[in-house]
């Protein structure tokens, strides 16, 4: 909050944090700023909302080094806003730039959140459905932009099922490339099929050409993302309903 704010802006804004804040399982500073007065919070209108915050734990495994986001003209329920908390009448737009630690990542990568979403998409391997059950993934960041996973786990099918343990590295999608597969090594198992990592690579194209992913009420694409030594910046707009979070699934 600002000292030239209004004092229906100090309230509400407050409200809001401290509502937010309640909601997070840690968080180490969130700021949440809303442009309004006492007639467009009648009228259930706000010119926008901005949040601010770092160190956000979301739920137990998963955590936000930072985030900054802001919105564009709000239509907000008048009654609510009054008490500081921000239910939306109408989608609205936003643009977010989220940091993402190494490890904020890893950590993300043993959640049953993340599990359950590895094992719901499926490979078509000419035209045997294999499912992959995950037992250990990390992330890690070599450098020159790219990004690196080490993934251990079983390879199912109605068939068969065996164990897979490799390590891949990949450029992420820029203005100047799509995805690019840089490298794949079996560390253990039976290995890789051509066939398999076709199947990959095009299930990652299928995801990564899609327009939006959703997580509850906010569907949401990467419009940019810039890989460092030890984070990951993304720069997300996103369509909110609601402000929620409890599981992400994909969408056309």
């Amino acid at each position: 909050m600002t000292d030239k704010q209004r004092l229906e802006e100090q309230f509400v804004s407050h409200e809001a944090e401290r509502r937010v804040s309640e909601k997070l399982d840690a968080s180490e500073q969130i700021d949440i700023n809303v442009k309004t007065d006492v007639l467009k919070i009648v009228q259930g209108q706000a010119e926008k909302v901005s949040v601010a915050g770092q160190g956000l734990v979301i739920k137990p495994d998963i955590r936000v080094q930072e985030i900054k986001l802001q919105t564009d003209n709000v239509s907000i329920n008048p009654l609510s806003a009054i008490f500081g908390q921000i239910e939306l009448n109408e989608p609205v737009n936003a643009v977010a730039r989220i940091v993402l630690t190494k490890t904020d990542i890893n950590l993300a990568l043993t959640s049953e959140l993340i599990r359950s979403l590895v094992e719901n998409f499926p490979l078509n391997v000419d035209g045997e459905i294999i499912k992959f059950e995950p037992q250990h993934t990390d992330i890690f960041l070599p450098g020159d932009g790219k990004i690196g996973f080490n993934v251990k786990g079983l390879l199912k099918s109605e068939k068969n099922r065996s164990l897979l343990s490799a390590t891949l590295t990949f450029r992420p999608r820029n203005n100047s490339h799509p995805i690019l597969l840089e490298s794949v090594t079996c560390t253990e198992g039976e290995g890789i099929s051509v066939e398999l990592i076709l199947a990959l690579m095009q299930k990652v194209k299928e995801l990564a050409n899609k327009p939006f992913l959703k997580w509850e009420d906010i569907a949401f694409r990467i419009i940019d993302m810039q890989v460092l030594q030890d984070s990951i910046i993304l720069i997300i707009e996103a369509n909110v309903k609601q402000i929620s979070a409890s599981q992400i699934e994909f969408v056309n």
